[in-house]
C-alpha cells in the first residue's frame, strides 16, 4: 500500500513538472509571437540597414516559432537522478526560467548524454535514468532504470527496457517516429560522432538505421551550429515515399531548415523517374560516363571541314579551319566551362573577322582612307552569317540539350562513347520526349559542371532581365513619388534613387531562407550530407553528391545485402574509395528493433542460401508469428508467354486480407509485389476496400498499401504480405535485396504467396 502512495506521489510530481514545462514553452511562444508582431508593425521604414535588420530579425523570430510548436507534442522525456543529488530532466530542446534558470537540458547537449550511455557497469554519475511516457503533453507513467543498486527500495515504478519495448510494440502510423526518447547506446555512439570525413553506418534491416541517420543529422545541426546554419545539411532518401515518411522527425526534434531530396530531385527543376531498365542504369551509372559527357562537350567544338565564306554587309570574307583551331585553343587554355570559354573564342575570332575586314575595306578604297572604323565590329558581331558560323563551331549550350542529343542521335553517342560496346551504346539510346530518369541526373549535373551558366547577354535571357529591370524601374518611380513626404520626414531625403528601390524590392521578393536557396542551386556547398539507402547509389551518383559537399563531410547508412539497384555498390569499399580514399570509417549496428526473430531469420537464411553475404542483427524480441507461407495451384502449368503465374494469386489474395487485417488490429497492412503486378493489385484491392488502399508508407484513414520493393525501403508495416516471392529473385541487378527487403518489413507478422517454388532457406 506505502509503495502504491509513493508510486502514485511520484507520478504527480512529474505531472507538475511537465505542465510547468508546458507553461515555459507556452510563454516563450507568446513572446516570440509578439516580437515578430511587432517587427512586422515597424514596416519598410528606414535605410536600407535597417529594412535589412528588420527583416533578420523577422527570420530569427520565424525560425524560433517553427522550432517551439513542432516540439510541443512529447516535449520531455526523461529525467537523470545524479549523485550530486541533481535531478536533469531532458527534452526536445533546453528550456530556462526568465532569469536563466535550467527547467530541461537538450537531448543534444554533452550533459544529456549520459541519459543514452550510463549503464549500470559505468553510470556516469547517474543513480537512475527515469522514463517519461507522455500521451500529447499529459504524462501517462514513469519507468525507471536504477543504477545505483542503493536505490533499488527507493524506486517504486516499473524496472526494465518497458518504454523501447512499448515503442516498439506500438502501431505503425504511416509517420515515422523520432526514438529520442529511446535511443540506445550504440546508436547514441554514432550519433555523437565526430562530424568530419565519411562515417558509414552499416546495419542489417530493423537496426535503427534511419533513425539514427536524423537524429545524427539534428544532432550536428545543434553542436556545429554555427558552421552548419549557412552552408546547411542536405539529406537523400530513396523515394518521395520514403521523404514523407520521415518528414516529421527533424521537426519533431527542433529542426525545420534540413534540406531533404531524392536521388531524382539532386538537379535543381528536374523531377526524374526510376528508371526501369536495370542494364541501362548500371551503364549510366559507371564512372565512366563522366569521361563520355566530357568527349560530348568537346565534340561540339567543333572545327570547319574546310574555309567558309561569310558575307558582312555585302563584303565577302574567309573564315579557316587554322582561324577556329586557334581560337579554340585559346578558349580552353582559359580552363572556363564551355559556355564561360565561348567568350574567348567568340572574341578572338571577331577580332580577326573585323582586321579582315577592315583590309578589305581599306584596299577598296585606296591607300591613305583614314576614315573612322570604329562601327566595322559591331557589323561583324550582328552579321548573320557570322553569328551562324561561330554557333556551328562552340554553339551555346544547356545541360539538358546536350543530354537530350548525346542520347537521342547516334551519331553523338557514338563519337562520345569510347571504351563501350556497340550493343551497351545501343541500349542507352533513348527518344527525345521521355522522361528525365534518376541514371540521367548525375549525367545531367556533369554536363551542367562542364558547360557553366549560359551568357545572359548573348540571348533572350538578357532581353527578359531587362524587361524586369524596366517594370520594376517603374514601379519604383511611382512608389517614389508616393513616399517622397515620408523619406524627407525620415531624414532620407536624397539617399533612395529609383534603381536602389526597385533592386531592394525585387531582393525582397526573393528572400529565402538558407534551406531553400541551398535547394534551389546546383553549385550550392553544403556542410554535411546525409544519405539513407546509401547503396542504391550508383558510382556516378557518388559523383554527384561529392561535388555537393566540397569538405566530403557525409554520414552514408546502409545495408550492402539490401541492394537492389543494378548500379548500386556490392561493398563500401567499393562504393566510397574513388572518392573518399581510405578517409572513411565503419560503424555497425547489431540489434534488430523492429523485425520479430523468426522473421528475421527467414530472411537471413533466404539471402545466405541465395549467395549473399548478410549481417544478421539479433533481434530484440520473439514475435507471435512465424512466416505463414500459403503455396496456391496452378504454377508453373498456367504460366503463359509473358511469365505471368496465372490468376490464382490475386484471388487468393482477397480471400486472406481479412485474415491479415484482423492479426494486425488495426495497423498498417502492406502488400509487396514485382513492379508488375503492383497496378493491378492496388486496383483488385481497392474494389473491396476503398479509399482505405494507399501507396508508400499510408497515409490518413489509409491502412492497407500495395507497393512495390523498392517503394518499400526504408519502411515499415505491422503486416507484410509478399506476392510471388520467387519473382522478387529474378532479373538483373541482385535482385535478391528486392525479397530480402520485402521480408524484413514488418514490425509483427508476414505471410508469402506464392503459385511457384518457394525461394530456399525461408522455410529452414
Amino acid at each position: 500500500m506505502q509503495e502504491a502512495h509513493t508510486a502514485h506521489a511520484e507520478l504527480e510530481h512529474e505531472r507538475n513538472y511537465v505542465a510547468g514545462l508546458y507553461r515555459r514553452l507556452d510563454e516563450l511562444r507568446a513572446e516570440k509571437q509578439e516580437q515578430l508582431a511587432r517587427v512586422r508593425r515597424s514596416g519598410a521604414v528606414g535605410s536600407m540597414q535597417n529594412v535589412s535588420e528588420r527583416d533578420a530579425f523577422a527570420s530569427m523570430y520565424e525560425d524560433r516559432l517553427a522550432q517551439l510548436n513542432a516540439v510541443d507534442d512529447r516535449l520531455v522525456f526523461g529525467r537523470l537522478d545524479l549523485d550530486s543529488g541533481e535531478a536533469r530532466y531532458i527534452g526536445r530542446i533546453g528550456l530556462s526560467t526568465a532569469d536563466l534558470q535550467r527547467l530541461m537540458v537538450d537531448w543534444r547537449a554533452p550533459e544529456a548524454g549520459a541519459f543514452y550511455q550510463a549503464t549500470a557497469f559505468d553510470r556516469l554519475g547517474v543513480r537512475r535514468r527515469r522514463h517519461l511516457i507522455l500521451d500529447g503533453r499529459q504524462v501517462r507513467g514513469i519507468e525507471d532504470d536504477v543504477l545505483d543498486l542503493s536505490m533499488l527500495d527507493e524506486s517504486s515504478s516499473l524496472q526494465g527496457e518497458g518504454a523501447l519495448l512499448a515503442a516498439l510494440n506500438s502501431k505503425r502510423t504511416g509517420q515515422m517516429s523520432d526514438i529520442v526518447g529511446t535511443i540506445q547506446a550504440e546508436q547514441d555512439r554514432i550519433i555523437r560522432a565526430p562530424m568530419p570525413g565519411v562515417l558509414v553506418v552499416q546495419g542489417g534491416p530493423g537496426t535503427g538505421k534511419t533513425a539514427v541517420a536524423l537524429h545524427r543529422a539534428a544532432y550536428l545541426l545543434y553542436t556545429h551550429r554555427e558552421r552548419l546554419k549557412s552552408a546547411g545539411v542536405l539529406l537523400v532518401g530513396p523515394s518521395n515515399s520514403f521523404m514523407t515518411y520521415i518528414e516529421r522527425v527533424l521537426p519533431s526534434l527542433g529542426e525545420t531548415g534540413v534540406v531533404m531530396t531524392t536521388p531524382g530531385r539532386l538537379l535543381p527543376g528536374i523531377n526524374a523517374v526510376p528508371e526501369r531498365n536495370p542494364a541501362v542504369a548500371e551503364i549510366k551509372g559507371r564512372l565512366a560516363m563522366a569521361d563520355v559527357v566530357a568527349r560530348a562537350v568537346a565534340n561540339r567544338q567543333r572545327v570547319l571541314a574546310e574555309p567558309r565564306k561569310l558575307n558582312v554587309e555585302g563584303t565577302v570574307l574567309t573564315l579557316t579551319p587554322r582561324q577556329v583551331t586557334r581560337a579554340r585553343d585559346k578558349a580552353r587554355a582559359t580552363g572556363k566551362p564551355h559556355n564561360e570559354a565561348r567568350a574567348t573564342f567568340v572574341k578572338v575570332l571577331l577580332r580577326e573577322l573585323t582586321e579582315q575586314l577592315m583590309d578589305k575595306l581599306e584596299k577598296s578604297s585606296g591607300a591613305g582612307n583614314t576614315a573612322d572604323r570604329s562601327y566595322l565590329a559591331e557589323d561583324v558581331r550582328s552579321a548573320r552569317d557570322v553569328r551562324i558560323a561561330l554557333n556551328l563551331c562552340w554553339m551555346p549550350l544547356t545541360p539538358e540539350k546536350l543530354i537530350r542529343e548525346l542520347l537521342s542521335k547516334p551519331a553523338h553517342l557514338a563519337a562520345a562513347m569510347d571504351g563501350f560496346s556497340e550493343a551497351e551504346a545501343a541500349l542507352l539510346l533513348r527518344d527525345p520526349q521521355a522522361p528525365w530518369t534518376e541514371a540521367d541526373v548525375p549525367l545531367l549535373d556533369e554536363a551542367a559542371e562542364l558547360l557553366g551558366e549560359l551568357d545572359a547577354s548573348a540571348g533572350r535571357d538578357k532581353a527578359h532581365q531587362d524587361h524586369e529591370r524596366a517594370r520594376d524601374l517603374a514601379n519604383a518611380e511611382q512608389s517614389l513619388k508616393n513616399v517622397d513626404q515620408m523619406l524627407r520626414e525620415a531624414g532620407i531625403d536624397g539617399l533612395v534613387s529609383a534603381e536602389d528601390l526597385a533592386d531592394h524590392n525585387r531582393g525582397q521578393d526573393t528572400r529565402l531562407t538558407a534551406a531553400e536557396r541551398a535547394a534551389a542551386d546546383r553549385t550550392w556547398a553544403f556542410g554535411h550530407i546525409v544519405v539513407d539507402e546509401a547503396q542504391e547509389l550508383s558510382p556516378m551518383q557518388w559523383r554527384l553528391l561529392m561535388r555537393r559537399c566540397p569538405l566530403k563531410s557525409f554520414t552514408v547508412v546502409g545495408d550492402i545485402a539490401q541492394t537492389s539497384s543494378a548500379a548500386g555498390a556490392r561493398s563500401w569499399q567499393q562504393a566510397l574509395e574513388p572518392f573518399a580514399q581510405d578517409r572513411w570509417r565503419l560503424e555497425e549496428l547489431t540489434v534488430n528493433y523492429r523485425t520479430p526473430a523468426q522473421i528475421a531469420e527467414a530472411a537471413v537464411r533466404m539471402a545466405v542460401a541465395a549467395g549473399l553475404v548478410v549481417s544478421a542483427p539479433k533481434a530484440v524480441r520473439e514475435g507471435r508469428w512465424a512466416p505463414l507461407i500459403d503455396r496456391i495451384d496452378g504454377g508453373n502449368k498456367d504460366r503463359n508467354k509473358d511469365g505471368d503465374n496465372g490468376s490464382a494469386l490475386v484471388p487468393h489474395l482477397l480471400e486472406v486480407l481479412p485474415e491479415e487485417l484482423a492479426a494486425v488490429d488495426g495497423g498498417l497492412l502492406a502488400i509487396i509485389a514485382a513492379e508488375h503486378r503492383v497496378a493491378e493489385v492496388r486496383t483488385a484491392v481497392a474494389r473491396i476496400y476503398g479509399e482505405r488502399v494507399g501507396s508508400g508508407a499510408g497515409g490518413p484513414g489509409q491502412d492497407i498499401t500495395v507497393i512495390g520493393p523498392k517503394e518499400a525501403k526504408g519502411l515499415e508495416f505491422d503486416g507484410v504480405v509478399v506476392i510471388e516471392p520467387g519473382e522478387l529473385l529474378d532479373g538483373l541487378g541482385g535482385k535478391v535485396g528486392d525479397l530480402y527487403v520485402a521480408m524484413t518489413r514488418p514490425t509483427q507478422r508476414l505471410r508469402l504467396i506464392t503459385a511457384g517454388d518457394v525461394p530456399a532457406g525461408i522455410e529452414g
